[in-house]
């Protein structure tokens, strides 16, 4: 499988890391395509894939072509594609906010697979959050599962709606959690413990409850439950969580993040 990747960023060289490390793809079967000389060489010296700005060379005889860019970036970079794509070549768009409708129109293009992956992809522990039109074969759909395969787990939405809703709780949602893993770091200094080990127990914590989580399969208020006994330390600490407002708080931003997606969609049209 040759795929040419547009827009060389974090997400970029994430998802060509992966791709290399899980062996869905070959160096010499990968292009990184970019205009920021820079970026596009430290791509080049890290994966040692082949690189190039001009976005034709780029796709030249790939099977996958994946949109890597910012949202404002997009009205650009599909009057650089428009008319060069082959008709069966896949378009894997990773834009926020893009819908399949912007995509396709923008490239003159049927074959559009929309993708909402987040950055734990960087360390193959990634959610993606993914959609195709009708125009998308089979072939192709197993194309988009082993690319974002590599990257960690992936869904299938036939309706997609739920991309913008994936785009504010998983595509923002690491950002959440590092928020809580930086203030818990900052707690535990303010009451006198070394930063190191601040660092090594939050880290930990999170990682062990996250799969705690997903390896019982209970539902997080229940092992919520199980941890708080009654007049307990936790039980203190939750109290003033919730008197907080912390529910309502993750509530506004995953809503404040949902809107976000949309306006960013409809910028992407103009």
């Amino acid at each position: 499988m040759k795929i040419a990747v547009i827009g060389a960023g974090v997400m970029g060289e994430a998802i060509i890391s992966a791709i290399l490390e899980h062996g869905a793809a070959g160096q010499g079967d990968i292009c990184a395509c970019d205009v920021d000389p820079a970026r596009l060489e430290g791509v080049g010296q890290r994966c040692k894939v082949n690189c190039t700005s001009d976005i034709n060379t780029a796709i030249s005889g790939c099977e996958v072509v994946v949109l890597s860019i910012k949202p404002q970036s997009l009205v650009g970079a599909m009057s650089d594609l428009k008319d060069k794509l082959k008709p069966e070549q896949l378009v894997m768009s990773i834009v926020a906010g893009a819908t399949v409708d912007t995509i396709s129109k923008g490239l003159a293009h049927d074959r559009v697979a929309r993708v909402m992956p987040n950055t734990p992809a960087q360390v193959g522990e990634g959610m993606s959050v993914w959609t195709a039109t009708d125009s998308v074969d089979e072939n192709q759909r197993k194309e988009v599962q082993i690319i974002l395969g590599a990257m960690g787990k992936e869904l299938y939405v036939s309706d997609e709606k739920y991309i913008d809703m994936a785009t504010a709780v998983s595509g923002s949602g690491p950002a959440y959690v590092f928020l809580v893993m930086e203030g818990l770091i900052d707690a535990g200094v303010h009451i006198g413990m070394p930063r190191a080990m601040a660092e090594e127990l939050v880290f930990q914590t999170v990682l062990g409850a996250a799969r705690m989580t997903r390896d019982t399969g209970r539902h997080p208020a229940e092992l919520r439950n199980a941890v708080t006994s009654p007049g307990g330390t936790t039980a203190e600490g939750l109290l003033c969580l919730e008197e907080g407002g912390m529910r309502a708080i993750l509530a506004q931003a995953v809503i404040a993040a949902y809107n976000k997606a949309q306006v960013l969609g409809s910028a992407g049209t103009k």
